[in-house]
């Protein structure tokens, strides 16, 4: 059976570094409630971020109204999910192209046969796949595939899609884009619990292309896990004012005890010490913490999904391939590895790898 390959990664994010920002305005949000304002702090400082990225530029905080420095979002006044949509169009192709400039030379572009596209932050119609073809100068023939609203775990998926391309079609070059916007979903609220989760997330974008060329990380097999009684743990919906996301505090907790359960299966059948390479979607510091427990790893297993982290956040769909880019650029051939992301279902997807010999 032919054997699919992450050739290569490229990653991009929006100039603008807004994570000491949303950090001014949720204190200066909670400045009434002195117990809260003092818990964010703590959470923030715990949270193993320092940057994150917006294609916003942030504004005049604490002292004006002004979260970014268009009024975007004005205090009192945030946008609804039409004016929301329309950043998105604005932002999003710039971002991507971005990425894919970076990733694909120009005779490398008329080679590329699939196009999947992978985002839960923004839609539109004729949409981001059609963009990148003008823009990049793809051909017209190019065969094309939206995984829309899946959340984090759908880069694993876009993976999954582009080996059953590879397999059945030997000549194929997919081209992979996760892009998502998340800070365009920023909500004027005093929730505790939506601050929080609103602390975790960022913009940014990865390509990479997947073929049956023996270079970079070979695709070995993909496990999916589904947590029972789980699915109000995370939810993503369309409302009015944008994205709504709940994402509970028991989340950590119910990855670790689902991963523990089917720890055999995800690596099938080998044992954790077979596995030198782990790609780990860093959805949050207690959800690294909750792998780390669940595998029972060593402190620095997880050490690129926690730089990662630090250094951008959780950019939802995108996040494990900037993972997976940080190991492709350091690590020694013939390594085995596993990759995994988590999103709403409660699911995690996962895959076994090997770096091409």
């Amino acid at each position: 059976m032919q054997v699919a390959y992450i050739n290569r990664v490229a990653t991009a994010v929006p100039p603008y570094d807004v994570h000491e920002a949303f950090r001014r305005f949720a204190q200066s949000m909670l400045h009434d409630d002195r117990r809260n304002a003092l818990l964010f702090q703590r959470m923030a400082d715990k949270s193993g971020i320092e940057h994150r990225y917006s294609c916003l530029a942030p504004g005049n905080l604490p002292e004006g109204d002004r979260i970014d420095a268009e009024g975007f979002y004005l205090r009192g006044d945030f946008p609804d999910t039409a004016a929301r949509m329309r950043k998105f169009e604005r932002y999003a192709p710039q971002l991507a192209q971005e990425a894919v400039d970076m990733l694909l030379s120009g005779a490398e572009r008329e080679h590329i046969t699939h196009l999947v596209v992978t985002c839960c932050t923004g839609f539109s119609a004729p949409g981001l796949d059609l963009e990148l073809i003008e823009r990049c100068g793809l051909p017209s023939t190019v065969e094309r595939t939206m995984i829309g609203f899946m959340g984090c775990y759908a880069a694993i998926n876009a993976l999954k899609l582009a080996r059953h391309v590879v397999r059945s079609e030997a000549s194929a070059r997919v081209l992979i884009v996760n892009l998502e916007l998340c800070s365009l979903h920023l909500k004027d609220t005093t929730d505790l619990e939506q601050m929080l989760s609103f602390l975790l997330f960022g913009d940014g974008c990865a390509a990479c292309v997947v073929s049956a060329e023996p270079v970079g990380v070979a695709l070995d097999s993909f496990h999916a896990v589904l947590v029972p009684s789980t699915s109000e743990l995370i939810t993503w919906n369309i409302r009015e004012t944008g994205f709504d996301m709940i994402l509970s505090g028991r989340v950590p907790a119910a990855i670790q005890d689902g991963l523990r359960v089917h720890a055999s299966e995800i690596l099938a059948g080998a044992s954790t010490t077979s596995i030198d390479l782990w790609a780990v979607h860093p959805g949050g510091r207690t959800v690294l913490d909750a792998v780390e427990r669940a595998f029972e790893l060593g402190p620095m297993a997880l050490a690129a999904s926690r730089e990662t982290l630090r250094r951008y956040g959780n950019m939802s769909s995108a996040t494990v391939m900037f993972v997976i880019n940080r190991l492709l650029r350091s690590v020694a051939r013939g390594r085995t590895g596993c990759a995994m992301s988590f999103g709403p279902g409660l699911i995690a997807e996962t895959m076994l790898f090997h770096t091409a010999a």
